[in-house]
């Protein structure tokens, strides 16, 4: 088997998949997403959402055009669709979620909906003529020029299909997040405070029942950014 696919043993944890009905599933391309946190877009539209019956059936859906990623036609039946990202088949819209067992769902949302996405800010740098690039969990680069506008952890909500900022969601007390990892994944619970180590150790987020580490912490404006989530922590 080629290196595009992998054996469903060894497939991430995170995919809603049986593990024991076929030896070979494939893998996502090389992408914005990790392989943890996508699937093939091609294995959601066969497996997942079951629109089509097979691979072949899959390439024949993607080949109209009428399949798009973020807003954008898509082609690529290897193509990751990862965490948040808005996936319109047709007339039907999808977010991809982690649920509270930790596994990617690909929720049905409103037109309304699907013209925006949510992505979390993982780290900037500073490029070129004096501009701030900023990197955000999806693979995407946005650059600005106010280096202090936004925050590694911060959310911003961007605009589809023209790709623009649109909102920002700071990461403060108060602010309501979503557990990405850790024992709480797929929950949701308001930011208390924030522990900042001044080492190579993991900061801390603290909320009212439980703590964990700000890694697997992703700010939403409201319970209504998520499609079906799992359970709250108020």
């Amino acid at each position: 088997m080629s290196s595009s696919h992998m054996k469903r043993l060894t497939m991430p944890r995170s995919w809603p998949l049986t593990r024991k009905t076929d030896i070979w599933v494939q893998k996502p391309n090389p992408g914005g997403h990790s392989d943890e946190m996508c699937m093939p877009l091609g294995v959601i539209l066969r497996d997942v959402l079951e629109l089509a019956h097979s691979k072949r059936e899959a390439k024949r859906m993607i080949a109209t055009r009428k399949v798009l990623v973020d807003g954008r036609i898509e082609t690529d039946v290897g193509r990751g669709v990862g965490l948040m990202d808005v996936l319109t088949v047709g007339d039907d819209n999808y977010r991809c979620i982690l649920d509270e067992n930790g596994k990617l769902r690909y929720r049905s949302i409103s037109s309304k909906d699907s013209s925006s996405k949510l992505c979390r800010v993982m780290g900037k740098t500073t490029i070129r003529g004096g501009k701030t690039q900023i990197h955000l969990h999806d693979g995407r680069n946005i650059t600005i020029d106010d280096a202090k506008k936004y925050n590694s952890g911060d959310t911003l909500v961007i605009s589809l299909p023209n790709q623009e900022i649109s909102g920002h969601h700071k990461f403060s007390e108060g602010t309501l997040a979503y557990l990405t990892g850790g024992s709480h994944i797929g929950s949701t619970a308001k930011v208390v405070s924030k522990d900042v180590k001044r080492s190579s150790k993991a900061n801390e987020v603290k909320f009212e029942e439980f703590g964990t580490i700000a890694d697997y912490v992703f700010l939403i404006g409201s319970e209504k950014d998520l499609p079906q989530i799992g359970r709250a922590h108020v």
